[in-house]
């Protein structure tokens, strides 16, 4: 069956000198004047923004004490849509149509996340349609400078007030009194983010009935690969309350990260200075690092956890349900990814394999070995260059293989094969008992071979 959720439409006509807001992407308090948030057929049914606070469930939206337009109350006339359909529908839509629809329907009840790093396009398509917009971010407190200066920047360029969201105080101070500043790095950064984010971004969200985010399929392992341009949102509650309350818009969730990139190069937008240093995903100072070669863009982000945990909450209805393997938006198991690193030159070694090369002390050959789970993007990222490694050692007397670690073999390989994270790689020498771990993230071609010479 397919989801449904309240939308709301209606029409009114108004001197076209009274639409026009001071500035896109704001706000501002004018004199009971009303606004009709989108077209309908009807012209016997009105709809109005009215003012942030004039509900007792709008307490803790955004910014609960902003007078934006103040209108007298009406009767609303509520259609059900079908998102799951809309999504199917806007599937090959650009990025603008999607932006378009989101604020076409939901204009003063929908935002923009954003988070400081590209997903700054989001703020130039909504320049774009030419509607009013409104923008929100989180403010952790462990952000980088550079990422408050780029804040600053975006507001500048389009004349716009971003409206910042941040954690309770004393929820800060408990958690730092308790386990210290850098407990995260211990015991997972899940228990940080629900403090700094996730809880600050659900009180945010019960001000809308609609938010907008920079979701890429091609950014996280198996968490984003089949988010839907437009979704019932599966986590958090909107402004009416209960399940099926918000919708979450998803406008650039196909595409790829290098036509993000072009696109803000393209409209000469302002971006975030750490981009130019590495960094391409941007958290918080810190539990973000710039990628290296060979490395995929989300593995700057805790990147001491394993590949499948590079979530901090705000999005956790894309992550499986661990029972059954299934995602939470319904699409296909890790398990159904078809395999990787496929090339002559790598030997695919099976469990009784592995297990002897372990036992061996004194092998024939040297052997070089990635343990990979093909659905990890960490994994994709490198198979280009594990793949030519394979083709430039092949006839050199060092064999190279693949173990797949994941699933039924991943307790076995973080004990006897020292299974950190996707992807571990190991050698194994002529004379020596033990695996030796390749301790760099770096994974391009040249690194590699370095490795592989200095101990064969």
């Amino acid at each position: 069956m397919a989801l449904a959720a309240s939308s709301t439409v209606s029409s009114h006509s108004f001197p076209s000198q009274e639409l026009k807001a001071h500035k896109i992407g704001s706000l501002r308090p004018l004199d009971r004047l009303a606004i009709p948030l989108a077209p309908s057929n009807s012209s016997k049914r009105r709809t109005f923004v009215k003012t942030i606070s004039a509900q007792a469930n709008r307490n803790e939206s955004i910014v609960p004490q902003a007078a934006t337009i103040v209108a007298p109350e009406v009767t609303e006339n509520v259609e059900k849509e079908d998102y799951e359909k809309l999504a199917e529908e806007l599937h090959n839509a650009s990025p603008l149509e999607i932006m378009d629809n989101a604020l076409r329907k939901f204009g003063g009840d929908i935002a923009i996340a954003f988070s400081g790093a590209e997903d700054v396009a989001l703020i130039e398509y909504a320049r774009l349609t030419g509607r009013p917009f409104r923008v929100f971010s989180l403010d952790t407190g462990r952000l980088n400078p550079e990422t408050y200066r780029f804040f600053d920047a975006v507001e500048k360029h389009y004349d716009i007030h971003i409206e910042y969201m941040f954690p309770d105080a004393v929820e800060v101070q408990g958690l730092v009194r308790t386990k210290g500043l850098f407990s995260f790095y211990e015991d997972g950064h899940q228990e940080c983010c629900r403090v700094r984010k996730v809880r600050p971004l659900r009180r945010a969200l019960k001000g809308f009935r609609a938010w907008i985010t920079g979701q890429r399929k091609d950014q996280s392992p198996g968490t984003r690969a089949h988010i839907p341009v437009v979704q019932v949102d599966p986590s958090f509650e909107g402004l009416d309350g209960g399940p099926g309350s918000l919708i979450k818009w998803n406008p650039v969730a196909n595409v790829n990260g290098t036509d993000i990139w072009n696109f803000l190069r393209t409209m000469n937008v302002p971006v975030n200075t750490l981009h130019a240093q590495g960094y391409v995903s941007i958290g918080c100072e810190p539990c973000t690092r710039p990628v290296l070669p060979g490395q995929h863009e989300r593995e700057g982000r805790w990147w001491w956890e394993d590949a499948q945990a590079k979530e901090c909450g705000l999005h956790k209805g894309n992550l499986a349900a661990p029972e059954t393997g299934v995602q939470a938006n319904g699409a296909a198991s890790p398990a159904e990814v078809a395999d990787i690193i496929n090339t002559d030159n790598v030997v695919s070694l099976s469990r009784p394999g592995i297990e002897n090369l372990l036992r061996l002390e004194n092998r024939r050959e040297p052997w070089l070995v990635v343990l990979y789970a093909p659905w990890c993007r960490f994994c994709q990222a490198m198979e280009a260059s594990f793949v030519e490694v394979a083709d430039e050692l092949a006839g050199s007397g060092v064999k190279v293989g693949k173990f797949r670690a994941d699933g039924d073999q991943k307790a076995f390989a973080q004990e006897e094969l020292q299974l950190g994270s996707f992807p571990t790689i190991l050698f194994f020498p002529k004379h020596a008992s033990k695996p030796i771990l390749y301790p760099s993230e770096k994974r391009d071609v040249e690194s590699l071979l370095a490795f592989v010479k200095t101990l064969q």
